[in-house]
C-alpha cells in the first residue's frame, strides 16, 4: 500500500505541475490586453481564472490536513472581479504564490497521508480524494485559459501539443524528439 500511495502522490504531483506549465504556455502567448479580454459578459478572462484558481489553491492547500479547505477568509466573488488597477504582474503573482502552496503541500505530504480524512466545505474526503477534485477542477481552468488563449491569438497561437495535421509523423518520431509536443511532459 505504501508504495501506491508513493506513486500516487508522485502522479499528483506530476499532474499539477503539468497544468502550470501548460497555463503559462498558454499566457505566455497572450499580449498584456488579452490577458484582460472577457468574450462575453457571463465569460471569464484569462485574470479573472488565474485570481480564482490563485484563490482556490491557498484556500484548499494552505493547512491542508489540518483545517476545512474553505477557508473563513476566502471571498470566492472577490475572484472573479477585476478592477482597473489590477495588473498582469500581480494576478501571475496570485499564480505563482498559488502554485507554490499546492506544490509545496503535495510535497509535505507522506504515503501514510493519502487515506487520512480532510474536509472541503465540511464534507469528508480522503486525502485522495481532495487532491484529485483539485486536479480536475484545476485541469478545468486550465483547459480554459488554453482556448480562451488560442481563441485569442488566432492564427498566431503556436500549439502546446501536437499540430494538427502531424500526428502521424508525431507516431512515427522516436520518443525523444517528441517531447516538446505532449502536455504531459
Amino acid at each position: 500500500m505504501t508504495d501506491l500511495a508513493a506513486h500516487y502522490l508522485e502522479e499528483a504531483r506530476r499532474q499539477m505541475r503539468g497544468h502550470k506549465r501548460m497555463g503559462e504556455a498558454a499566457m505566455a502567448q497572450l499580449r498584456h490586453e488579452d490577458f484582460f479580454v472577457t468574450i462575453d459578459p457571463e465569460a471569464n478572462s484569462v485574470a479573472i481564472l488565474v485570481k480564482h484558481l490563485a484563490g482556490n489553491m491557498r484556500s484548499r492547500f494552505t493547512d491542508f490536513l489540518t483545517t476545512d479547505g474553505e477557508k473563513p477568509d476566502r471571498f470566492r466573488d472577490r475572484e472573479f472581479e477585476i478592477s482597473s488597477e489590477t495588473t498582469r504582474a500581480d494576478v501571475m503573482k496570485c499564480w505563482e504564490d498559488g502554485w507554490n502552496i499546492v506544490l509545496g503541500t503535495i510535497e509535505s505530504l507522506k504515503p501514510g497521508d493519502v487515506m487520512r480524512t480532510v474536509t472541503v466545505r465540511g464534507e469528508p474526503h480522503t486525502v485522495l480524494q481532495a487532491i484529485n477534485r483539485q486536479i480536475a477542477h484545476y485541469a478545468q481552468h486550465t483547459g480554459q485559459i488554453v482556448f480562451l488563449a488560442k481563441h485569442l491569438r488566432s492564427s498566431e497561437w503556436k500549439t502546446l501539443s501536437i499540430p494538427r495535421g502531424k500526428s502521424e509523423e508525431f507516431k512515427k518520431a522516436p520518443p525523444k524528439s517528441n517531447k516538446g509536443l505532449s502536455a504531459e511532459k
